[in-house]
């Protein structure tokens, strides 16, 4: 701006000897008295102007620290959101059931034999009339043989359960098994959750379905001569491909059993109850705390805080330019009087 006023000026100079003149004469016809010839009057306009001209000055610098401290805003915000973008943060969130889809228990007994299974209500399991013979079998259960996952050649028996659904009514699984005799110090049967035994059922091939839960689920071991507590808890995490994985944790309590069979063989009995913990569901995702949207309304008034300064800092020099000027004519303007 003041290089083109500068070429306005040096392009015009007729206009401004025509403009000196017309002032000469107008001051020359003009008689002042002698105190009015000193220095007063000019010299207070020119001390408002340079007050006024370091005071532009002083605003300019303050805007361009502003426009500064944008810039670096904008910077430090795209920095943060793509921080962001790369460290999810894990969300959990616990949604409420009253009924669960009906885990399958798949049980590897071995040559344990299954004596009796049934299902209770409100926590409470009636005395056993005959421990250590066949009872009633009331659960849903399935047997099935497949090949070991990981080693395709041991062939291993299953047998699935039924698990408990109805949380409310605190329903639990109760399974009595029966180990005549056993070549080991200690005995134990295996098992493992899932979490549809529906799906098992519909499921065209059911030995390749129990060889994707063993290969995908952990498995745990009860004791004989104890009576184990399960209760179980359900997690489902969200994959950032949006697929689902369902998991199980459990709590296990052991509570001894005291044998008062007349005549208590050798044979181990075992004792397993299986509950749900509580009715929430615990659902774990990560979560991308980013939200472009609210980076795109900083930046919005960023920028537009940057246009405003800028605009601003444009009209300054101007403002500047145009007193430069006036100061230099009123200059001029009191020397050709006083000549």
């Amino acid at each position: 701006q003041l290089s083109e006023d500068v070429e306005r000026v040096s392009e015009n100079p007729t206009e401004e000897r025509e403009r000196d003149m017309e002032v000469h004469e107008d001051s020359s016809s003009v008689i002042l008295p002698d105190g009015e010839l000193g220095t007063t009057t000019p010299s207070l306009r020119f001390s408002k102007t340079c007050l006024k001209n370091v005071f532009s000055v002083i605003l300019l610098f303050i805007y361009l620290l502003l426009m500064a401290v944008a810039v670096f805003l904008v910077y430090q915000t795209i920095s943060d959101f793509r921080e962001k973008l790369k460290h999810p943060v894990m969300s959990v969130t616990y949604k409420e059931v009253s009924l669960y889809d009906a885990p399958g228990i798949a049980f590897y007994p071995g040559k344990a034999q299954l004596l009796s299974c049934k299902h209770h209500y409100y926590d409470h399991i009636p005395p056993l009339v005959n421990p250590g013979q066949p009872g009633d079998i009331e659960c849903t259960t399935q047997r099935i043989n497949y090949t070991d996952p990981f080693t395709n050649e041991t062939m291993k028996y299953a047998l699935v359960v039924q698990g408990p659904r109805d949380v409310k009514k605190r329903e639990l699984v109760f399974l009595q098994f029966h180990l005549n005799e056993t070549d080991q110090d200690f005995s134990a049967i295996d098992y493992l959750l899932f979490s549809s035994f529906q799906e098992f059922v519909s499921s065209p091939e059911k030995a390749k379905f129990m060889k994707d839960c063993e290969s995908s689920y952990s498995s745990w071991k009860f004791s004989g001569g104890f009576r184990t507590w399960v209760k179980m808890s359900l997690v489902k995490t969200k994959e950032e491909d949006g697929s689902e994985t369902v998991e199980f944790k459990q709590e296990t309590s052991v509570v001894n059993y005291i044998d008062q069979r007349t005549k208590p063989g050798s044979d181990q009995l075992f004792f397993v109850v299986f509950e749900w913990k509580d009715p929430f569901i615990q659902t774990v995702q990560d979560i991308i705390t980013a939200n472009p949207w609210n980076m795109i309304a900083l930046l919005c008034g960023i920028f537009l805080a940057l246009f405003k300064a800028a605009d601003f800092a444009k009209l300054s020099v101007k403002w500047m330019i145009k007193i430069r000027r006036r100061h230099l004519k009123r200059t001029r303007q009191v020397t050709n009087h006083i000549s």
